[in-house]
């Protein structure tokens, strides 16, 4: 397993030093790769389906608990086969469509990186392994949404999509942390067994509420369902691969991954129940008021991520069964119509369904693609979507009867919405009359074509023989996520019921408001008018709060004044030390412990407040220099007059160049420019004073503080024994403090080089303007 994820790493950083090979006759070999690790995992079935479950593991940073664990399941072998079989028909595609790109080789590198990242998710079993490829996916999905980098649309989009699935990632890991420390253990499937103890921990109702946030964002689910339909500004094959089967899939994942962890309580559930119940309503519904081919698919998938996390939300087993089958459907269906559209986009130049129609005269193979993955959407017999939305109605009417017709009504209203926005995807723009401009429409290579009719052609298969699917994929990822035996089969007919009956309603009714629903720019624009509502608004303004208050912070504290800097430095420096000798109580001093001042210390004072005087109120450089080396030379005869002999000498020795040096360097500079108003000098002389008072407290606290000498002691006992010195402070500062000095060396080293450097430099003449 460590391989197949590995395997889409290696490639991608092997496309930076050979991309321009890959752009010319060896770009074949890319689709290929994806082939391989599909095929791996189909090799794999017939264990899982027997009940097998691999693990591997390997150490990575094992004092940390970070490792490589991996674990093949049932739910995992879906999606590692959703992302696999999906990206192969994604990599034949996406090489034909970005075909002459000229950051065609980029292009692959991100989507082969992206796709590692969502293999090691579903497949870590460590929970921040699985941390480290969730936010891997975040990254290449940014690449990828961006990947049109000239166009100011898609760099704003990838930025909300990285903003939001970031920000959920960071709720994510405190979340992960938080419930691997309770339960002793990061390994997820021993996670498992410790159900009971997370969920009636005091901190549960926290752990799932930041792991919600997570899944959440990942998965676009209403709040944070906005940055999806922003996404479609990336190239098709993007769309096509991130945002219908995989990626925006892996919030879902980690739901069913962790529902045996912390589901099956009313917190978990109805959380998931109300927050995908709103969103598949939602969306559904402005899915069509939709123009653009992207924006329908978009809003439907959105739909569709809210139906999985209402039937999580469900728990039971028929619920469970439902979104096992139900990722698979949707995927197929979806996947084929955003290649579907893709290839309208690139033969017509245009995704405006109120300008496209009659292209099945042109664009037939693609035409019989889109009318089954449409079909399949809809849930019409002998296709997968129609096993699909059956299996939703009846998770929903074998619930109590109380929630039963509410619920079940819900899913109704929400699908009748998805058959017409499917018939608007896939029935719209081939039905009718071919317009003039369309008629030089031709067909596209076959590797455009080939793929999303395949994947149609496996709605049909899936939906003719259920039997089959349901052993070798669903019942095992049925069976992972309830940890128990679903029992689940799959077949066309259970006879007349409510569910075939319910099913037979939402048909009729989406094909009916398919055909008077008439998607416009006026009732766009009637919709739009609402903007100021959506969480897409209030988070712009949040986002433009956050940058202001930025640019408050720079313009105060970041304004490159080096005074301005030690002022705000200084005063929190005094603020908190005067909090802390606020709270330690009052200082008692004993005088008559103090020893008496002597004449000579009386006599450095007064020449020590003389230079001060002279150093604030001289205007010349020369003269302040001179005054701040007399009072470093009087600091130095303090240590002489209190036994600190090798103290005053390195003191002298660093004002003495200290001197030479500011004089060498202010030689140079011309004379004072005084800006500084008498309010200004007032408010520095009120902060030096204050800073010296407080020092001087602290002084007198430390005076009458217990001496410990412990710290001293163990340097003056092992200083010779250790390190071979008898001078403790070279000792402390060459030995004990070794790799800190040996830091502070490489800091100055860095810094001298960047003063040579602008000694040296030499601008051009334009440069300089």
């Amino acid at each position: 397993m460590l391989f197949t994820v590995f395997t889409g790493l290696i490639t991608s950083s092997l496309l930076v030093p050979f991309g321009k090979l890959i752009k010319t006759k060896w770009s074949i070999i890319l689709p290929f790769i994806p082939v391989i690790l599909f095929v791996f995992y189909l090799f794999k079935i017939p264990a899982i389906a027997a009940g097998t479950v691999y693990i591997q593991h390997l150490d990575w940073v094992p004092t940390l608990g970070v490792n490589f664990d991996f674990r093949l399941d049932g739910l995992s072998l879906l999606f590692a086969l959703l992302i696999t079989g999906i990206g192969t028909a994604i990599f034949f595609y996406g090489r034909s469509y970005l075909k002459g790109h000229r950051y065609f080789d980029r292009f692959f590198a991100y989507l082969f990186l992206f796709m590692s990242a969502m293999l090691g998710v579903v497949l870590s079993n460590n929970v921040l392994t699985l941390f480290i490829f969730w936010e891997l996916t975040s990254i290449s999905s940014f690449f990828l949404i961006g990947f049109n980098n000239e166009n100011e649309d898609s760099r704003k989009s990838a930025i909300t999509a990285l903003s939001i699935t970031g920000l959920g990632g960071f709720f994510l890991l405190a979340g992960l942390i938080l419930a691997g420390n309770i339960a002793g253990t990061f390994i997820i499937s021993e996670l498992f067994s410790k159900h009971d103890l997370i969920t009636s921990h005091q901190l549960y109702p926290l752990i799932i509420g930041l792991i919600f946030i997570g899944a959440f964002s990942k998965s676009a689910q209403f709040p944070f369902h906005f940055w999806l339909p922003g996404a479609m500004k990336a190239p098709t094959p993007v769309s096509a691969y991130l945002h219908s089967a995989t990626m925006v899939k892996a919030g879902i994942y980690l739901l069913a991954r962790f529902t045996p962890v912390f589901g099956n309580t009313e917190l978990w559930n109805n959380t998931l129940l109300l927050v995908g119940g709103f969103t598949m309503l939602y969306a559904s519904i402005h899915a069509l008021f939709r123009t653009d081919l992207k924006g329908i698919l978009a809003y439907s998938t959105i739909s569709a991520l809210g139906i999985l996390t209402f039937l999580l939300g469900l728990g039971t087993r028929e619920a469970i069964i439902a979104a096992s089958v139900f990722t698979l459907v949707h995927a197929l269906y979806k996947a084929t119509l955003f290649m579907v559209t893709g290839i309208i986009d690139h033969e017509a130049h245009t995704r405006d369904i109120t300008k496209l129609m009659g292209l099945r005269k042109v664009l037939f193979p693609v035409f019989i693609a889109a009318v089954i993955a449409a079909l399949s959407s809809a849930g019409v017999p002998l296709t997968f979507g129609f096993i699909g939305k059956d299996l939703i109605y009846e998770a929903t009417l074998h619930l109590d009867k109380n929630w039963a017709i509410g619920l079940t009504t819900l899913a109704v209203i929400t699908n009748i919405g998805l058959v017409a926005a499917g018939f608007m995807a896939g029935l719209k723009p081939f039905s009718g009359k071919l317009p003039p401009e369309f008629k030089d429409i031709h067909l596209p290579y076959k590797a455009l074509w080939i793929p999303p009719l395949l994947l149609a052609i496996l709605s049909l298969l899936f939906g003719i023989f259920p039997t089959i699917t349901g052993h070798y994929f669903s019942h095992q990822a049925a069976n992972a996520i309830a940890q128990l035996d679903t029992k689940l089969h799959l077949g066309i007919w259970h006879g007349f019921n409510t569910v075939l009956l319910l099913s037979l309603l939402t048909l009729l009714s989406g094909f009916v408001l398919y055909l008077i629903n008439k998607p416009s720019a006026s009732k766009l624009k009637f919709i739009e008018q609402f903007n100021h509502l959506s969480p897409k608004h209030i988070f712009s303004k949040i986002v433009d709060g956050i940058l202001q208050l930025s640019s408050w912070y720079t313009r105060t504290f970041h304004n490159g004044y080096l005074r301005s800097y030690n002022i705000k430095i200084i005063l929190f420096a005094e603020i908190l030390l005067a909090y802390k000798l606020w709270i330690s109580g009052p200082i008692h001093i004993d005088f008559d412990t103090l020893t008496p001042l002597s004449w000579y210390e009386f006599g450095i004072v007064a020449i020590l407040l003389g230079a001060l005087y002279l150093i604030v109120t001289t205007k010349s450089r020369l003269t302040s220099v001179v005054s701040t080396s007399v009072i470093g030379y009087c600091i130095c005869l303090m240590f002489v007059f209190y036994s600190a002999p090798d103290l005053a000498m390195t003191q002298f020795s660093i004002d003495t160049l200290t001197t030479v040096l500011f004089v060498l360097v202010l030689y140079k500079l011309p004379g004072f420019i005084n800006l500084t108003s008498r309010a200004v000098l007032i408010r520095d002389a009120i902060v030096s004073v204050g800073f010296g008072v407080i020092l001087s407290l602290i002084a007198l606290r430390v005076m009458y503080e217990p001496n410990s000498t412990e710290i001293s002691n163990f340097y003056g006992e092992n200083a010779y024994l250790l390190a071979k010195g008898k001078n403790v402070v070279n000792v402390i500062l060459v030995d004990f403090r070794g790799i800190d000095t040996m830091f502070e060396t490489v800091v100055l080293s860095i810094a001298a080089l960047g003063v040579y450097s602008l000694i040296r430099l030499r601008l051009k003449s334009s440069e300089k303007e």
